[in-house]
């Protein structure tokens, strides 16, 4: 496979030390990575805003992220065995189009007129609908992103594009809240949603930018068989079950984003702009973090150092749900990002080191049931927490739990424990 625009000079100055940002098709994966989950994080923070502001119940948040979460993992279970069998590219340009479809969905549910026809209860199906829809996009957009990554980047470059990709995936995490929370408060949820569609339809441009790229994976099998080997190649790779098994449960019970439009109204008592500023802290942690590792990358301990991440992220999870300051919650919401991009580049680099590339599609998809829906399902879980518990007890809770995981962890999988990177990219070699 050739890689265009790599150029074999020592690795000197700003590109030498980083050869992926040379590669012309990898500029335009990152634009497209960046811009969606802009896009996504944009919709996302409009909707828990949305329905909170409609309904003033905890619950009914929970109820937004069980509805992305289920067609995730429910179509996960085949949906890498269809982005293995696909071209990359395609794949990607069907998940943007109905991205854009289900944004122009939701901005026409916005208008005043809908909201006056329909009854509550109906109107607020219907946003838990195209939810749902886009949990179904989503278990075949992340797979088929993942694919594309290996098909763009040589694999000598995985550790320094990955650092690279989990960067632009943050600026989306952090600009996309902070430019709903500007939207929301100065123009309303509407021109949000509204700005959502713009951003995904400007997105075809880079995404048609990278030419169509080879199938890898050209001998047919049936559905079940290739599922199975997915789930099979993961399950007996050490190493990556322990680091997908803890960034889940972490996620699921530490996660707080989800009750932040409570801590906002009911905690904190700050207005729109406050709560676009508590959504993207995390985001912003994590931005200045990526930052610091494209220059200082992770190449000893690796393992060691996920453990230690996860576990300051659970203790910022903890202080922020006792916190009744504005400025400590943010700060602790930092912080829980700084904590977890580091996690997310491990992760993500033992992920693209070990998986083969015909089965990059399959392997993607079961990441997607363990980590990705780990985020809607650990959305519910909140939800349904601070309903039972109460906001504070609920996210102190998790937060104790995260804990708990971690030292189990820590104990049970050595291998994930001593992990290196150098041994990874010798064997492959």
């Amino acid at each position: 496979m050739e890689y265009e625009n790599v150029q074999s000079n020592s690795p000197t100055g700003f590109f030498g030390k980083h050869p992926s940002l040379k590669i012309k098709e990898f500029q335009s994966y990152l634009t497209l990575r960046l811009g969606i989950i802009f896009a996504l994080n944009m919709q996302s923070t409009t909707i828990y805003f949305w329905v909170y502001q409609m309904t003033s119940d905890k619950l009914s948040l929970g109820l937004v992220g069980l509805a992305e979460v289920i067609p995730a993992i429910c179509c996960s279970f085949f949906s890498g065995h269809i982005v293995d069998q696909n071209e990359k590219r395609k794949m990607v340009a069907i998940c943007l189009l109905g991205y854009i479809i289900v944004g122009i969905a939701l901005f026409l549910l916005a208008f005043p007129a809908v909201e006056q026809t329909l009854q509550a209860p109906w109107f607020l199906h219907l946003i838990y609908f195209f939810v749902f829809l886009g949990g179904v996009l989503r278990a075949f957009y992340s797979p088929s992103m993942f694919s594309l990554f290996g098909l763009v980047v040589p694999r000598t470059h995985y550790a320094n594009a990955t650092s690279w990709s989990s960067m632009a995936w943050q600026m989306g995490s952090v600009l996309g809240p902070l430019a709903a929370g500007f939207f929301i408060a100065i123009l309303g949820v509407a021109s949000s949603l509204f700005t959502v569609i713009g951003i995904q339809l400007l997105m075809l441009f880079p995404l048609l930018s990278i030419p169509i790229k080879p199938i890898l994976k050209k001998v047919k099998e049936p559905v079940m068989q290739s599922v199975t080997e997915g789930l099979k190649f993961v399950w007996k790779t050490p190493a990556l079950l322990s680091a997908l098994a803890l960034d889940m449960f972490s996620v699921l019970f530490g996660g707080a984003v989800a009750l932040l439009p409570v801590y906002q109204k009911e905690i904190l008592h700050v207005d729109e702009i406050g709560f676009g500023l508590l959504r993207s802290a995390p985001g912003i942690g994590a931005l200045l973090t990526l930052g610091l590792l494209a220059f200082l990358p992770l190449k000893k301990y690796p393992g060691r150092k996920l453990f230690a991440c996860v576990a300051g992220f659970a203790i910022s999870i903890i202080v922020f749900g006792i916190s009744r300051n504005f400025y400590l919650s943010f700060f602790m919401l930092l912080l829980s990002g700084m904590f977890d991009a580091v996690s997310v580049v491990i992760r993500s680099t033992i992920l693209q080191l070990m998986t083969p590339d015909a089965m990059r599609g399959r392997v993607a998809a079961v990441n997607t049931m363990f980590v990705s829906s780990s985020n809607e399902l650990g959305d519910f879980e909140s939800g349904l927490m601070a309903h039972w518990l109460g906001t504070v007890r609920a996210v102190v809770t998790g937060g104790c739990i995260t804990l708990g995981i971690v030292v189990f962890t820590f104990f049970k999988a050595p291998q994930l424990r001593n992990f290196s990177f150098d041994e990874q990219e010798k064997e492959k070699d």
